[in-house]
């Protein structure tokens, strides 16, 4: 039966479920099939050094210490635990780095979210304690992912405006709706997981850059297990909790906009309409165009560090109210530093895992180049006169001698417009692999199975090349 909630809403809810129910392999484009696998590929690569991360160790080394043990790998460990907290673990160390994937809001909105990280460590702990094919898992993670999207292109701005963090809410109903479809709920069933999740729906912008912020997505990863584990055992929720007066749209945002999610899903798939992005730097993604043009610049007029009197840039006041430490003293800061993150591309002409410790970032070669970065903001009548993404941004660097290059950009690398191709997402697997210290045989057979996914018979052919054969 459909309900529709407050009068006159649309069953929001329904149209998600029977969306998750209804979508077959079929219906998937073969491109969007392609672009998944790329994204799968790219996230298992940034769990390996996520996995050595701050935040990865303190959170495994805490859920080894509960003795949860069970049937899914914990990816850069030993361990197995329980898929649920397998989940935590690796949704946490996938957004570690802030590597991972990125669905960026339209222009005039805010922000986006983090779709791969949750999902994917849901459907994958789910899948592998299972047995489930590499098919099963794909298409899960397809209809997951799309979910996350389009509710996150729902939300009312003010859902970001007021704090919450994206993929923590939009995240956790994705990695939801990804792990029913994997367990093959009806589109009751999936309602009501969609229920149980989203009253655990939360995560703070305030907590970007410290390690709350990848907690959030293993979280959501979690949540997508626990909410999916508790209908198969009985557990009521609301059938409505999307469109209600007190439901998650309401709740999270103050409301909802129905035309960007009603015959939305699918119509064309996320991966194709604006693109997902993957990240050609461990920072957040609102910085990479800046990043880009000023990389771009560097090489191109072989610019030393010494030569230069002043960097600046300019972006939207969203892009500077988001990455909010302009005098970063700490790896976590530093990836929501666009201060740092050109201050290193002038003095390294990369910017890599390896820039992002506490050491470097207190360099004091590197402190000083951070002063020389003048940032300012477009105001939004600037932005509509010129018709800005919502990433657009301005780079000039000024030399000593008063030479000036600089200019606008639009997109950053890994962008639809300027995408990273398979065999550089394949390389940032390798090089993720060789930071966190994981064998280079496992690594090349890992990128083999991800390639050939939907001829995978059992995920734990994935998943034991991401094992650690003893603990450490």
């Amino acid at each position: 039966m459909t309900t529709t909630g407050a009068a006159g809403a649309p069953p929001l809810t329904r149209h998600v479920a029977e969306f998750v129910v209804g979508t077959q392999e079929k219906d998937i484009p073969q491109e969007v099939q392609q672009l998944g696998k790329k994204a799968i590929l790219d996230a298992l690569g940034v769990v390996l050094p996520g996995a050595v991360s701050q935040p990865g160790r303190v959170l495994a080394a805490y859920l080894a210490d509960l003795g949860c043990r069970g049937d899914a790998t914990v990816f850069g460990t030993a361990l197995k635990l329980s898929p649920r907290f397998a989940a935590l673990a690796n949704g946490t160390a996938m957004h570690a780095d802030d590597y991972d994937d990125t669905l960026q809001a339209e222009t005039g909105r805010f922000q986006g979210v983090h779709p791969t990280a949750p999902v994917l460590a849901a459907v994958l702990a789910a899948g592998e304690a299972r047995g489930a094919s590499g098919r099963d898992v794909l298409l899960a993670y397809q209809v997951g992912v799309e979910v996350a999207c389009r509710l996150f292109d729902a939300t009312h701005v003010d859902h970001i405006l007021n704090g919450f963090h994206a993929t923590a809410t939009c995240g956790m109903l994705g990695a939801a709706a990804g792990v029913g479809r994997l367990y093959g709920m009806d589109a009751d069933g999936i309602a009501t997981t969609l229920g149980i999740a989203a009253s655990q729906a939360g995560g703070l912008q305030e907590n970007f850059g410290q390690s709350v912020k990848p907690f959030h997505a293993g979280r959501s990863a979690e949540v997508g297990i626990f909410a999916a584990d508790l209908q198969q055992r009985g557990f009521t929720a609301s059938p409505i909790i999307l469109e209600a007066r007190r439901g998650f749209f309401q709740a999270l945002g103050g409301g909802y906009e129905a035309s960007r999610l009603m015959d939305k899903l699918g119509r064309p798939w996320s991966f194709v309409d604006r693109g997902i992005w993957l990240k050609a730097f461990p920072t957040g993604s609102l910085g990479h165009p800046a990043m880009t043009k000023m990389l771009e610049l560097v090489r191109q007029h072989d610019i030393r560090p010494g030569d230069v009197a002043r960097i600046r840039v300019k972006t939207s006041q969203n892009i500077h109210h988001t990455l909010l430490h302009h005098r970063p003293t700490t790896e976590l800061q530093a990836k929501f530093s666009l201060e740092f993150c050109l201050a290193v591309l002038l003095l390294e002409r990369k910017c890599g895992l390896n820039q992002f410790h506490d050491d470097y970032v207190m360099r004091p070669d590197v402190q000083a180049t951070i002063g020389k970065v003048e940032y300012t903001t477009f105001t939004p009548e600037e932005a509509g006169r010129d018709n800005h993404t919502i990433v657009t941004s301005h780079v000039e660097i000024e030399l000593n001698d008063g030479t000036r290059y600089g200019g606008r950009v639009d997109a950053g690398k890994g962008n639809k417009a300027n995408p990273m191709s398979e065999e550089e997402v394949a390389e940032k697997f390798r090089e993720c692999a060789t930071f966190g210290g994981w064998p280079a045989d496992k690594a090349e057979r890992a990128i083999a199975l991800v390639r050939q996914l939907e001829q995978v018979k059992d995920a734990r052919e994935i998943t034991r090349e991401l094992a650690a054969e003893t603990a450490a």
